[in-house]
């Protein structure tokens, strides 16, 4: 088996340039995959958010995520053939980067339940009860934005 080697950049993406990259990665995981109806996909908030964009070194994007006004964090997705080779965390501390950088004391999350330990290892702790969303089982968690700043157009991988 070769293993292979991720390079890849995360920066802050701009809605209305990035819209369609974003879109297709949004739909390939969220609807495509995870059969989340279109409908609920596109909630009409995107363009008040903050979203982050992680690209491999041709420029080809492969991961999102964004930030709400209000410090809740959501949409994130990777490729499935990007997975496991640390996209997902840098995504999200580059989401919590902009949220410290924006004065939040905190980030909520509403995490996918098999997605709850990545959570966990980034310091968010679960709260309340279970509850589906889109017909999937999701957990709200909590993390505080204290601790070590992480830029957001650092070279990862």
């Amino acid at each position: 088996m070769v293993e292979m080697i991720a390079s890849f950049r995360v920066r802050r993406a701009d809605w209305l340039r990035d819209q369609l990259r974003l879109r297709q990665i949004r739909e390939t995981v969220f609807v495509h995959e995870q059969a989340v109806p279109l409908e609920l996909e596109w909630d009409g908030i995107d363009a008040d958010c903050i979203h982050v964009l992680v690209e491999d070194e041709q420029g080809h994007a492969f991961g999102t995520g964004r930030l709400l006004p209000d410090g809740h964090i959501g949409r994130m997705a990777v490729l499935r053939e990007w997975r496991g080779q640390g996209a997902g965390s840098a995504l999200l501390l580059a989401l919590i980067a902009i949220a410290t950088e924006r004065g939040m004391s905190e980030v909520v999350l509403n995490a996918q339940t098999q997605a709850c330990d990545f959570y966990a290892r980034h310091g968010f702790i679960a709260e309340g009860e279970i509850f589906l969303d889109a017909g999937i089982p999701h957990q709200r968690m909590r993390r505080s934005c204290r601790g070590p700043n992480h830029g957001v157009d650092s070279d990862a991988g």
